[in-house]
């Protein structure tokens, strides 16, 4: 674990640039820092978060929808939960809000770049693997072939939309979306997100598995990956656990052994199966 250092603990200003409405539930901040030097600075990779405040109402991990390739600008998407969430909804552009961070194991960019890639979200789980999407489509290097998977409860409840339409553009990537509940004017799939493996190609020799969502559906398309032969450290998901410090010290989000702010978010099927998580079982 690092030394720590005051800023590890000391929320920096930043300033809502702009407030995009995903859904009902989700908005997406753009976000720079108060301090233009820390702009200049600031780093971080796909899968990390960020350490969100506001006076008087908490502290909460958000992980990174923005891709680092794209310097100007910090996206953090958070679904109206709780408290803080719910007071992060209620802001309007030019608001102040804390930021710590990044904390966080990222995802593994370099094998990454190596594979065919096989995305699978759920809800909000689609933000942080929009980071990690939009790192390879800006990163030249990166020649595999993309497939997105993304489930949601309804029509309305499609997030990320200015994203999925993007990637839609691109010869590389194939995005499909269903939903638990179509409605009168959906044409698309319906059923959850597991149903949509027939509709794309699937090659575990050559595909790693990404997977962000809840802890039911996490646990239902490892097992079908886990069916079709994809091997353990080819299925990549991320854990989600109470964080308080998100460096490692509170040990709020201790996970058999591993603290999910230093050793996580991001784990591999591999290290998974060494702890008990229940997520998997």
């Amino acid at each position: 674990m690092k030394t720590l250092q005051p800023e590890d603990y000391l929320p920096r200003p930043a300033i809502i640039k702009e407030i995009i409405t995903e859904n009902s539930q989700i908005k997406t901040f753009v976000l720079s820092f108060a301090n233009p030097e820390q702009n200049t600075d600031f780093s971080y990779q796909p899968g990390q978060f960020m350490m969100v405040s506001i006076p008087h109402c908490g502290e909460a991990p958000i992980s990174f929808s923005s891709t680092p390739a794209r310097k100007e600008m910090i996206r953090l998407s958070v679904r109206k939960a709780g408290k803080l969430t719910s007071a992060l909804h209620e802001l309007q552009a030019g608001a102040i809000i804390g930021l710590r961070g990044p904390y966080g194991k990222p995802f593994p960019m370099d094998y990454l770049a190596k594979r065919d890639l096989l995305f699978v979200a759920g809800g909000i789980g689609l933000a942080p693997l929009c980071s990690v999407i939009n790192s390879c489509l800006f990163n030249p290097d990166y020649h595999g072939r993309i497939s997105i998977l993304y489930g949601s409860r309804t029509p309305e409840d499609i997030a990320f939309m200015g994203e999925i339409n993007f990637w839609r553009q691109n010869p590389d990537v194939k995005c499909l979306l269903t939903v638990d509940q179509g409605t009168s004017d959906w044409h698309g799939a319906t059923g959850v997100v597991t149903t949509l493996f027939s509709q794309t190609e699937i090659n575990p020799e050559q595909q790693t598995a990404i997977i962000c969502g809840p802890p039911m559906m996490i646990k239902a398309v490892i097992s079908e990956l886990n069916e079709m032969g994809f091997g353990d450290d080819d299925i990549i998901t991320t854990m989600e656990r109470h964080m308080k410090c998100g460096v490692g010290v509170c040990r709020h989000c201790h996970m058999d052994g591993k603290l999910v702010c230093v050793d996580g978010p991001v784990f591999s099927l591999r290290q998974l199966k060494e702890l008990d998580v229940m997520e998997i079982k």
